[in-house]
């Protein structure tokens, strides 16, 4: 389950920003997830809450944020969304598209930090 790696970064990252502003406790980390990272949201939540425990970050909230996978679809001359994560195709015209815009991330946006 690489998604508990993951989650351990994410708060290794977290705890390293927090003591470089000064902070006391991370709140909350923002993360934006995208269907084509690899990375299962539940199993990532899941993960996190079990890397948390015993650690400066034990009551931060990691909130996921996902986006879509979004095309560019050079019939319709537009970024379009994908019509499935299987099929990379316009969800207006159903023309497959290699030109991928969003949908890999995985990512911090944001934390919020108590001073």
């Amino acid at each position: 389950m690489h998604e508990l790696s993951i989650a351990m970064s994410l708060i290794d990252v977290a705890q390293e920003e927090a003591d470089r502003r000064g902070g006391k406790r991370v709140a909350s980390i923002h993360v934006r997830l995208g269907p084509l990272s690899g990375v299962i949201k539940d199993a990532l939540i899941s993960a996190y809450e079990l890397a948390r425990e015993e650690t400066p970050l034990a009551k931060a909230e990691l909130i996921v944020h996902e986006t879509p996978i979004r095309l560019y679809c050079r019939m319709c001359v537009a970024e379009r969304d994908a019509q499935s994560m299987q099929m990379l195709c316009c969800a207006v015209c159903g023309e497959p598209s290699n030109e991928i815009i969003s949908g890999r991330e995985l990512e911090i946006t944001a934390m919020e930090i108590e001073t």
